[in-house]
């Protein structure tokens, strides 16, 4: 593992070790919920959101829109200092779209997040159709001073894809957003999911030829599943949504990591849903587990995050 990017022991870039690196302490990001709502489900692009989307399924409970985001912050801050030892934090909106309001109120909300002396910087989820030219000069203002960082969710690179499960974005969208943040002091995360409908290996690991080739910070990606409530669990119920196995998916997360150049940290491997609400798949592994399966699978194969960009995969005989 030359590059001295990868954690030896994950044999990927973690975002929590660029995260210590940067800034000399343990950083934990905070979710809070700023009362937003989504382009998806106002009527502005669409009704009812992506056929997979509750937030309830990835939000950690305490986070609501009724709770001012001070009580929410301390909440989550005392969490990660008395769990993890963190010093540090990153203020995360999360929330359905989280730069669809006036600037007004986001310059509010995140001046608030801002305000704590233990917070470094904000994270901000939205879609690439959802970031105005004010929205994008206020967080380029805010990076002049604070770490800021954007998480655009495009989830596949697949148009065909995208109409599919109802997004209201195109590609072409994305790499539109992904060139105005471009240059602006602010990094970029971007959201990929592997598992849709018709779907290949083949399709998904493209993303990651795609991810190299933009100025993209880091990436989060996790396996599709269906929640209750939502439009995939019905086509789950109906026998038209057959989730991929714990098997497949770890294979093709490793092969992903194996041409993703070190440069680009690693946010998140995959993804849970609270037992009360989750449908599919049901792998029943603890959230520890399935981290390092994709370790383990990565130190079976003696392989690395970026080793297919060099020859190294081949000379460690695994290809």
């Amino acid at each position: 593992m030359p590059d001295l990017l990868i954690n030896p022991d994950l044999r990927f870039n973690s975002y929590g070790t660029y995260l210590r690196r940067r800034f000399g302490c343990r950083v934990s990001k905070v979710n809070v919920d700023g009362g937003f709502t989504c382009p998806n489900r106002d009527g502005t692009r669409g009704t009812g959101g992506c056929i997979y989307c509750d937030n309830a399924s990835f939000s950690p409970g305490g986070t609501v829109a009724e709770i001012p985001i001070e009580i929410q912050m301390a909440e989550g801050m005392a969490y990660h200092r008395r769990r993890l030892g963190s010093e540090k934090f990153i203020v995360y909106f999360q929330k359905f779209t989280n730069t669809y309001a006036p600037v007004e109120r986001l310059r509010d909300l995140y001046a608030r997040a801002l305000a704590h002396p233990d917070v470094i910087g904000i994270s901000v989820g939205t879609r690439p159709d959802s970031l105005s030219d004010e929205a994008l000069d206020l967080l380029a203002d805010l990076a002049k001073r604070h770490y800021v960082c954007i998480e655009l969710g495009l989830q596949s690179m697949d148009d065909k894809i995208l109409q599919q499960i109802g997004r209201g974005h195109t590609l072409t969208e994305y790499l539109e957003a992904v060139a105005r943040i471009e240059g602006r002091g602010i990094e970029l995360c971007t959201h990929l999911i592997y598992g849709f409908p018709g779907e290949t290996r083949d399709g998904f690991l493209r993303t990651a030829d795609m991810m190299a080739g933009l100025p993209v910070n880091s990436v989060k990606i996790h396996q599709l599943h269906a929640v209750k409530g939502t439009r995939l669990a019905e086509l789950y119920h109906q026998g038209d949504f057959v989730p991929i196995t714990h098997q497949e998916y770890v294979a093709t997360a490793c092969d992903f990591l194996e041409i993703l150049p070190p440069r680009i940290a690693i946010q998140r491997l995959y993804g849970s849903a609270p037992l009360t609400i989750r449908v599919a798949p049901t792998w029943n592994l603890k959230n520890n587990q399935m981290w390092f399966s994709i370790v383990n699978e990565l130190k079976r194969r003696g392989t690395w995050q970026g080793c297919r960009l060099t020859d190294s995969c081949l000379k460690a005989g695994n290809l």
